[in-house]
């Protein structure tokens, strides 16, 4: 018996060996896998889901080191978790090296840090173990054992209960099945009671995918062969939008998830009123006589005064809200606490206001997975519709919901329950920027002049921002630094604009600048070349679509810009005497369901006149309309070219 057992052990150890050496790629599989550092042999993730929804993992990677920049970038294994809710180790670590050696590494060294860490500090955890040196040829195989869950919720006396999701009883998984090196075998497994029912859906791929009976548990299995690095494309969607990915969820329907949503922050009395803000409410709307007048002084109120930071508070993190006391005493939190502040306020005002999830960022599919990184609130108006409100994203913002957040799915947490919403495109007039500048230039290149620009919704935001974050004594320095940006050389005479441009709430932002620009012009002999100067960098930060290169030539998947924007700009340029524009007259007009653009150059007398509008119809754009949006901005661009005008 004895004898038996040490032989199995030696077969056991045998075979690990062995399988260490037989997964390395022979010199004939490598030639496919040039270019890369490293290549991943299997990444394998089992999950066993206990009736309670707590799910235990056993996470599996093998890799080969293909040369030293791979065994540089691999060194340190790094794994993250929430010790609110999760607990992580490492089970096993071996590096197979390729001169045949074997290195069990001691998994007791663990070292276990708190994780990097911006504006939100809850008390995430990294675990790392330290590889050592590894060269090309080196295999390295590690294992970890996880359990609980993603989000925290409520703190508990109990510490196993910690690992049970928030709505017990229920699982749900959101797996990325892209790869950033070449992976010959990634897979998923799922293990749940017969009982859970567990609806799924593959996204943007192909996968093979079973669902078997096992010791009276189903098992679901994902697998994916040969997968290589996803190729990005500049402004692209999310990768969640356009990268293969499994959801996963044993929720029924998001109805459900909006109605425990909506239960669970009442039940934990998240916007009790506080007499200290009913205060402060009274103040805010007295005189107000519309709704929404009401609504937007709370809002506006709630978004400039209380300070995004994060720190964890014990009860409160997660999906609840920390209540009206903590918020309004502290005036500080993350989305959810700004978010729940403004639902206290507008209660305290006499509304139906509730909570809602969104994801910043990318899509929230069908499949009720819980893809959500973001909080904000809906307020019920008078005829019976709810309107969504974010004062996380709307400080100093002629905004109630930032159209940065056009085209985002959100689920209202409401006592009736609610499917998922989508909010919808705000009309680029909604967010114009209009630059009229009247300019003239003499014959040794200097340019004299004025602009006005005025703007509205997010240009209103960009333009405005020096005076709602800046100090004032530094307004007219970044004002002139607008100029600088056209030329080195500029001076700002006079800038005017308005009485309180920290008042965002009063009207649109106006500024007029008056100045002067030696050597603007390029000399030659009776010959001028210069750029419109509204096209040269002016305000470029609220021409965000710039950023966007448009010689990409065909789009595979969907891109985004910052906001629907409508931009308009008149340029008049009286010259001397005597001088012809050398550049052709030209008029262009395109329309698409994308962008639209006009344009005319034209002269008439000693004036030169550039006049543009440039209309780009949504934030969110798909492969197909890059064509027409390329078009109308490439044509703006061309109207920034150089004029030469003669004698």
């Amino acid at each position: 018996m004895k004898q038996g057992c040490i032989t199995l052990l030696f077969c056991c150890l045998l075979t690990s060996t062995v399988s260490g050496q037989r997964a390395r790629l022979t010199s004939e599989e490598l030639k496919k896998y040039e270019g890369y550092d490293c290549v991943t042999l299997k990444d394998s993730t089992s999950v066993s889901v206990e009736p309670s929804g707590t799910g235990t993992f056993s996470v599996y990677r093998s890799f080969q080191v293909l040369t030293p920049a791979g065994g540089v970038k691999n060194h340190v294994i790094k794994y993250d978790y929430d010790p609110l809710t999760a607990q992580a180790s490492f089970k096993s670590a071996t590096i197979y090296r390729a001169n045949g050696d074997v290195l069990n590494l001691d998994v007791t060294q663990v070292y276990d840090y708190a994780a990097p860490a911006r504006a939100i500090y809850w008390g995430a955890r990294q675990i790392m173990l330290e590889m050592g040196r590894l060269q090309p040829g080196d295999v390295v195989e590690y294992e970890i054992a996880k359990k609980g869950f993603t989000y925290a919720l409520l703190g508990s006396e109990d510490d196993e209960s910690r690992f049970i999701p928030p709505m017990r009883g229920q699982f749900y998984d959101i797996v990325p099945f892209w790869v950033t090196e070449p992976t010959i075998r990634k897979v998923y497994q799922v293990t749940v009671p017969m009982e859970k029912e567990l609806q799924f859906q593959f996204y943007q791929g192909k996968c093979s995918s079973s669902m078997r009976y096992a010791d009276g548990k189903k098992v679901y299995r994902f697998a994916v062969d040969e997968a290589f690095p996803f190729v990005k494309e500049p402004n692209m969607v999310d990768l969640f939008d356009a990268a293969p990915k499994l959801m996963m969820s044993s929720t029924p329907s998001w109805e459900d998830k909006s109605l425990w949503f909506h239960k669970v922050n009442e039940d934990y009395g998240s916007f009790a009123p506080l007499p200290e803000a009913q205060k402060k409410v009274d103040e805010l709307i007295e005189g107000k006589k519309t709704e929404m007048e009401k609504i937007a002084v709370l809002t506006h109120w709630v978004a400039d005064n209380i300070r995004y930071a994060g720190i964890s508070m014990g009860k409160g993190e997660g999906y609840t809200l920390h209540n009206t006391k903590t918020n309004f005493t502290d005036r500080a939190g993350v989305c959810k606490d700004i978010a729940a502040t403004l639902i206290s306020f507008l209660r305290m005002a006499g509304f139906e206001a509730y909570p809602a999830m969104t994801m910043a960022g990318s899509r929230v599919e069908s499949i009720p997975a819980d893809h959500f990184n973001h909080c904000v609130a809906v307020v019920k108006l008078s005829s019976g519709t709810y309107m969504p409100l974010d004062p996380t994203w709307v400080p100093f913002c002629r905004e109630l919901w930032s159209s940065a957040e056009q085209q985002q799915n959100y689920l209202p947490g409401i006592p009736e329950g609610s499917d998922i919403c989508l909010t919808p495109v705000s009309a680029p007039e909604n967010h114009y920027v209009r630059i009229k500048a009247n300019n003239r230039l003499d014959e040794n290149g200097t340019l004299r002049g004025q602009f006005t620009i005025t703007a509205e919704g997010q240009s209103d935001s960009n333009v405005r921002r020096i005076f709602t974050r800046g100090w004032q004594s530094e307004w007219e320095a970044s004002l002139e630094n607008q100029l600088l940006t056209v030329s080195p050389q500029a001076k700002l005479l006079k800038v005017d604009y308005g009485k309180n441009p920290k008042d965002y709430q009063a009207a649109p932002i106006k500024i007029t600048f008056t100045y002067e620009i030696p050597d603007y012009a390029l000399t030659g002999q009776n010959e001028l070349a210069l750029k419109p100067m509204l096209m040269n960098n002016l305000y470029n930060q609220v021409k965000t679509y710039l950023r966007i290169n448009t010689n990409l030539g065909k789009r595979n998947y969907g891109f985004k810009d910052g906001c629907s924007r409508l931009i308009e700009l008149d340029e008049q340029i009286r010259i001397p005497k005597g001088y012809q524009l050398v550049n052709p007259s030209k008029t262009e007009n395109k329309k698409s369901k994308a962008a639209d653009f006009e344009g005319t150059l034209s002269q008439s007398g000693n004036t030169i006149r550039i006049s543009q509008v440039l209309k780009l119809k949504k934030r969110v754009y798909e492969a197909f309309e890059w064509d027409e949006f390329k078009e109308a901005v490439n044509t703006h661009k061309s109207f920034g070219e150089y004029l030469v005008i003669k004698k």
